[in-house]
């Protein structure tokens, strides 16, 4: 069977994050959405999404496919009921179309012509951005049930000090030593080859993904995600950072969500509640306005390649899209656009030839390629953004 991977209607609630990739894309516990179907499916999977993101991402699409919404993540009785999908039927949790049969030759698909089959077993769904921190916790656990399952850890150095170590698993390759380790309130997954410094003190869950490195002193707690590759210092708490990003210095991170290739100057600070702990107000791409999320906590949720300066402070429930460089003293504002360059005092707008320049050096020093796909996708993105930023 041929399995496809469709954004679904939260896809405009999950922006900045997709602005450059698709919903399957976002990653939540340890591994991306697509990863975590490809595995219990055992197969791979292709993606239906916004046609600037296509050539990126394409569909590949046979006689007979599964569509599959990627906002639902995969278990073992959704996997299997997918598994099970025949012509002219699909799965539904109460509204929602989490997967259905399609033939490559139906000009469309008429769900009243479907025989309807209900999901009424639990499943986590990211319909919103502050989902993939607030959920996280849970669904590192079932990642980490699905990654280590009748496998063995390599063992734990001695010299790190270690409570619930049948909660650790330490994948090939992976470096750490005079670490505090507690696992009591949530496994620890160490990827390969990451590295955790000396002096790190961990309270689970954490995933710390392939090739990741917590620096000298890093301090961690809550549930929190460090992608491949992206080096972390500090304090951090609750937080989803994806692959290639960094915060390596010191300052506190909580209740947030990095994108790719961002950069978190020293001291860089964020607020994740409120002083009067009033209920935050996070932007909307859909009303174009502040929305009110039923949070007391949440923090930064940053695009893409966006960057800030040294000593940098966010107000509690910042939004800054892709591209953006914010730097200077005060707060800058609660909602930045995507290729804003400035501060408090003002932003003016970062122009695409200067931002593709830094990112084809960022990205060639962790040896990846900035290609003509990458630059199709940011210069669509600025065309769209033009709206939000005074030009």
């Amino acid at each position: 069977m041929n399995y496809i991977l469709f954004d679904g209607p939260s896809r405009n609630n999950l922006l900045p994050f997709t602005f450059t990739r698709p919903v399957a894309d976002i990653r939540i516990g340890i591994l991306t959405i697509r990863e975590k179907w490809e595995t219990f499916l055992d197969s791979t999977t292709t993606t239906i999404t916004e046609d600037y993101l296509s050539n990126k991402y394409p569909m590949v699409e046979m006689d007979e496919n599964v569509m599959i919404n990627a906002s639902y993540l995969p278990n073992l009785e959704l996997v299997e009921m997918v598994k099970d999908l025949q012509e002219n039927q699909a799965i539904f949790k109460d509204e929602d179309v989490i997967a259905f049969y399609s033939k490559n030759s139906q000009e469309e698909v008429d769900f009243e012509t479907y025989e309807a089959i209900e999901f009424n077993d639990d499943v986590i769904k990211i319909e919103y951005t502050w989902d993939i921190y607030s959920k996280n916790g849970e669904v590192i656990q079932e990642d980490f049930n699905l990654l280590t399952h009748g496998r063995q850890s390599q063992p734990i150095p001695s010299s790190n000090n270690v409570i619930a170590a049948e909660n650790i698993f330490i994948e090939e390759g992976a470096r750490l030593e005079f670490t505090t380790l507690n696992a009591s309130n949530g496994p620890i997954y160490i990827g390969k080859d990451a590295e955790i410094m000396e002096g790190s003190l961990v309270r689970g869950p954490l995933a710390l993904c392939e090739g990741a490195t917590l620096k000298l002193g890093t301090k961690i707690y809550g549930p929190t995600t460090v992608g491949p590759y992206s080096k972390v210092g500090g304090e951090v708490n609750n937080s989803v950072i994806f692959a290639y990003s960094n915060k390596g210095h010191d300052g506190f991170l909580g209740n947030s969500v990095l994108g790719e290739w961002c950069n978190l100057g020293a001291d860089t600070n964020t607020s994740n509640l409120k002083n009067n702990y009033a209920e935050v107000r996070l932007w909307d791409y859909q009303t174009e306005s502040f929305a009110k999320t039923g949070l007391q906590f949440c923090g930064l949720m940053m695009g893409d390649h966006s960057k800030c300066g040294i000593n940098t402070m966010f107000n509690t429930g910042t939004v800054i899209g892709v591209s953006a460089n914010v730097f200077g003293s005060g707060f800058p504002r609660n909602f930045v656009p995507s290729f804003s360059w400035g501060g408090s005092a003002g932003f003016t707008v970062y122009l695409t030839k200067k931002a593709f320049e830094v990112a084809e050096i960022v990205m060639s020093r962790r040896h990846v390629e900035f290609t003509e796909q990458d630059k199709a996708i940011l210069e669509h993105v600025f065309e769209e953004t033009k709206k939000y930023r005074r030009e």
